[in-house]
This record gives C-alpha cells, sequence and structure tokens, in this order.
C-alpha cells in the first residue's frame, strides 16, 4: 500500500515542495523516516502514532516507510506530522486520493490529535501558488498568514479528523480571508511622533535627509541629549510599505516563529534594536541551522545600534557586506543560505568614554588617548559606509519648557514620500530603490553638481582628504537634498549641507 501527501520545507526564507511517501508493507512493526530528517521529524513517529489512535483511527502494526523527497534537502521542524499521519490514512484506505493531491498539508500533532501552529506558512504558501497547488491545509493560528497570498485556498484546521473530513469531501471549509488594506491601516496612527521632540531642528533635518534617501546616520551627543528618543521617531517619517516589501519582511518573520498571530502581515516597517552584548551570528544569522540575524529581521525598515562603541568591534565589522550588498549570504558545509538585509542602519554615541567631551556645562574627565581609543573601536571602514554623521548637543531650557508642538511626523513624511517617489521614476527598471543604493554608473548619471558645487567639493576633499566612498556619500546625500526641495540640479547650497553631514571626517583630519 502505497499513497503520497504533499508537504514542503524551508529553505532561507522561502519553501521548496516536499513530496512525502508512504509505504506500507507486510513485516515486523517499524516506523523509519528517511529524506534526510532531523530529529523533531524522526520524533514524529510518536506523535502520529498518538494522534492517530487518539482520534479514533487504526495505526497499522506493520512495517511502514516514510520517504521526504528531494532526499537531498534537510527536513527540520515538526510541520511534517500532518502530512505523514495523513500519508498512513490514505495508504490504508481511510483518506481517498483524489482530493490529497489538490492540497498541501502542514502541521504539528498534538497526542490528541490536535493540530498546533508552526513556522514559515507564508512561504509555504508562496510555493504552492507558484507550483499550481489549489490549496493548503494549514493549523488555524497559522491561516491569517497563509491568506495574505491571492491566488490559493488556505484551509485552517483544529484536528486531525477535520483534515480527513475535508479530504475527503464530506466536510467543507470555507477558505480563510484578510482584508490587507485594513492589516495597512493597523498602527499608523499609534506610536512616537516627531512633534513631541524639543528642540534638535538640526538633527530632525539630517533624518529628515536620511529617510528621503535611506542614507545610513550616526548620532553623536552627551547622555541625554535625545539620540534614542530621535531614533525611535525615524519610523514614523518613512514611507508607507508596498505589498512586496511587506510580504518579504513578513517572510523573514514567519520563518523565525515571530509573527504575532493577531496581524498576519508585518506591514509598518520594522524596528530593531539589539543590545550591545549581541553576537556577531545573533547580528548577521547563522547558526548550525542558519537562521537570519537582526540585519534581516530590519529588512525594509531601521536597526538601531544605540552606544556603537560598546558593540565588539568584531561583531560590528560583519555589518559591512549587508550595509553595501542589502543580503548576507551565510555558508556551511551542508548548505549556503541567502537571506535579504536591506535596511537603514541608524546609530548613536556618545563623543567620548564620559559623554560630555565638548558640553560647556559638563567637565570631561577623559584623556585624549581615552578618546582615541573610544573612537577607534569603530573602524573607518565601517564609518565610511555611514552617509550622515551629525552631532546632537543638550538641549536648553528654554527649548525643553517650550509648550509649542514642533514639526509633526506626518508633515516631514509627506516630505519624505515625495522626495522617494522622484527617486522610484528616476531608477524605475533597475534594482535600485533609492539614493543610498546608487552605482557608480548612476552617481556619475545624476549626481553631477553645478560649478560652484564642484569647486566646493574639490576644496573640501583635498582639505579633509576624505577616501572616495567618503566623497561619493556626500554626493548621493547632496542628491536626496535637491530631491527634498524638488531641484533638478545639485547646487553649491545641497553640497555645502551634504558636508556639514560627515562630522567625524573632520573630527578625525
Amino acid at each position: 500500500m502505497l499513497a503520497k501527501a504533499l508537504s514542503s520545507a524551508l529553505l532561507g526564507i522561502d519553501a521548496v515542495i516536499v513530496d512525502v511517501e508512504v509505504d506500507i508493507a507486510q513485516g515486523l512493526p517499524q516506523f523509519a523516516t528517511v529524506g534526510l530528517p532531523d530529529g523533531a521529524v524522526k520524533e514524529s513517529k510518536d506523535r502520529v502514532k498518538s494522534a492517530l489512535k487518539n482520534s479514533g483511527y487504526e495505526f497499522p502494526p506493520r512495517r511502514i516507510t516514510v520517504n521526504l523527497a528531494p532526499a537531498d534537502l534537510k527536513k527540520e521542524g515538526a510541520a511534517f506530522d500532518l502530512p505523514i499521519s495523513v500519508g498512513i490514512l490514505a495508504a490504508t484506505g481511510v483518506v481517498k486520493g483524489e482530493r490529497l493531491r489538490e492540497y498541501l498539508l502542514l502541521g504539528e500533532l498534538s497526542l490528541d490529535g490536535g493540530v498546533k501552529p508552526v513556522r514559515g506558512c507564508l512561504p509555504v504558501a508562496v510555493a504552492a501558488r507558484d507550483a499550481g497547488i489549489r490549496g493548503i491545509i494549514v493549523p488555524q493560528e497559522n491561516a491569517p498568514e497563509g491568506a495574505v497570498v491571492e491566488g490559493i485556498d488556505v484551509v485552517g484546521v483544529s484536528e486531525l479528523a477535520e483534515v480527513v473530513e475535508v479530504l475527503n469531501g464530506s466536510r467543507e471549509i470555507a477558505p480563510h480571508r484578510v482584508d490587507v488594506a485594513a492589516l495597512f491601516e493597523q498602527g499608523t496612527d499609534a506610536g512616537d511622533d516627531f512633534s513631541e521632540v524639543k528642540g534638535q531642528e538640526h538633527a530632525k533635518r539630517a533624518l529628515e535627509v536620511a529617510a528621503a534617501g535611506s542614507h545610513n546616520i550616526i548620532m553623536i551627543g552627551p547622555p541625554g541629549s535625545g539620540k534614542t528618543m530621535l531614533s525611535r521617531r525615524i519610523p514614523t517619517i518613512l514611507p508607507r510599505m508596498s505589498f512586496e516589501e511587506a510580504i518579504e519582511t513578513t517572510k523573514v518573520y514567519s520563518v523565525m516563529g515571530l509573527l504575532d498571530r493577531e496581524n498576519a502581515l508585518v506591514a509598518q516597517r520594522p524596528f530593531r534594536s539589539p543590545h550591545h552584548t549581541i553576537s556577531d551570528i545573533g547580528l548577521i544569522g547563522g547558526g548550525n541551522t542558519p537562521r537570519p540575524g537582526e540585519v534581516s529581521l530590519s529588512h525594509h525598515g531601521v536597526l538601531f545600534l544605540d552606544e556603537l562603541p560598546e558593540f565588539k568591534k568584531h561583531v560590528l565589522e560583519v555589518l559591512r557586506q549587508p550595509l553595501e550588498d542589502g543580503r548576507v549570504s551565510i555558508s556551511r558545509a551542508l548548505m549556503s543560505l541567502t537571506y535579504p538585509s536591506r535596511f537603514m542602519l541608524v546609530a548613536a554615541m556618545n563623543p567620548c568614554p564620559c559623554g560630555y567631551l565638548g558640553d560647556p556645562l559638563h567637565p570631561c574627565s577623559c584623556t585624549p588617548l581615552m578618546v582615541q581609543r573610544y573612537r577607534s573601536r569603530i573602524s573607518g571602514p565601517l564609518l565610511d559606509r555611514i552617509d550622515i554623521h551629525i552631532e546632537v548637543p543638550a538641549v536648553k531650557y528654554r527649548e525643553l519648557a517650550d509648550g509649542r508642538e514642533g514639526e509633526s511626523s506626518g508633515a516631514i513624511g509627506s516630505r519624505v514620500e515625495q522626495a522617494r517617489e522622484v527617486q522610484r521614476e528616476r531608477f524605475r527598471g533597475s534594482r535600485v530603490h533609492s539614493n543610498a543604493q546608487m552605482t557608480p554608473r548612476f552617481i556619475k548619471k545624476y549626481c553631477e553638481p553645478e560649478a560652484a558645487g564642484s569647486r566646493l567639493l574639490e576644496l573640501v576633499t583635498d582639505r579633509l582628504g576624505l577616501s572616495a566612498r567618503s566623497y561619493s556619500r556626500i554626493l548621493k546625500v547632496a542628491r536626496t537634498i535637491a530631491d527634498l526641495e524638488g531641484s533638478e540640479g545639485i547646487r553649491e547650497n545641497h553640497i555645502s549641507e551634504a558636508i556639514q553631514y560627515r562630522s567625524l571626517d573632520r573630527k578625525t583630519s
């Protein structure tokens, strides 16, 4: 007796269709699973046996062989419990084979036959749709996540008996539906707002420029000057996510099991703020079974590193490749996976170990050597990849006591959205989506400054000894400033403002 059910395995943030073949033959009772199963998949035999018996079905006391094809792909997790149990029931004639070929099955079984939620339902729904499969049968808790994908029926179940009835046609369960537009509207008015920030107009302007061009930014200032407060408000001025961006980001959260059951789609740009004790694997991703790290969880959002020099130096150095390429490649002996990591890096640091270097009211207790050691924890190559450096001084009492509200996130965000729309039109048809991602070819085409601006840039580059990368960053930021003003060309004042945003270059020269 032979039967086949369809399931899926995760490979990075994508899914691969897996054929679950079940053969029941004469012989001593035995349950063998082949096809590179991990420990959780091998243990499924005990869960499947108890779930079948407690659901009122007979478990055949024969030689059972389960093959998970393709056999050279490692299978992980308990999501194969449901397809294996259905395959056994199909091989014994309990489940009819007609509808079995139309649905992909996914779910972990409890001993009483209940179906528990699993990771990675969204990538599985995408893979099933692309393979032309009619629908997927998943745990009830995972149904909203899978239903985000259009063009496929997503059936949510809570018990093994329900799956048998659906496949036999004796019961109809309506496919789950979600309102994608409503998901995008959730949480848009909640959270912090730039109108609550007192003073710091220069920093607000720099953050607006950074958001408009998706530029990386670092803020330097004494403790309590508002660096963290400003950073947490950056997502409120970023452009709203497109559906494609939301799907990409949700895939990462889905395979990590971090997706909120109430919100089936990550429709708001993520803001991740890892502690400075994080390891390089926690930041980039990896492990024996490679998983996404914080840079991938920040995809299409903001990665905020507070107290940047406190991070381990080798941890910061691994940021170089994702900052340049927008993706992370993790290679292991058995596999090589690539995770997306196109994020906006926002960092904050004190000017010195005590935090009060240059503060007019608090004396600094650090020696020049201590300051040099503190700042040397951030390497030059990493600093070169940060487009904007700004100083955030302490706020004076007059500004703190001012009862008037500042400019709101909505007003700033509308200007950012207009600048991003200009960039979308400029780079339409290419893989570049914002000014920060421009390649040398695009820089040469779109970032040619006017004569006065060119002379100013030449003077500053020679005087400060800027690297070629710093020179390119200044041109990219100047292009964004021009886009915010609606200017076709890059004028001298645009270059001048972009140069102001390289304060660490001036300090170290």
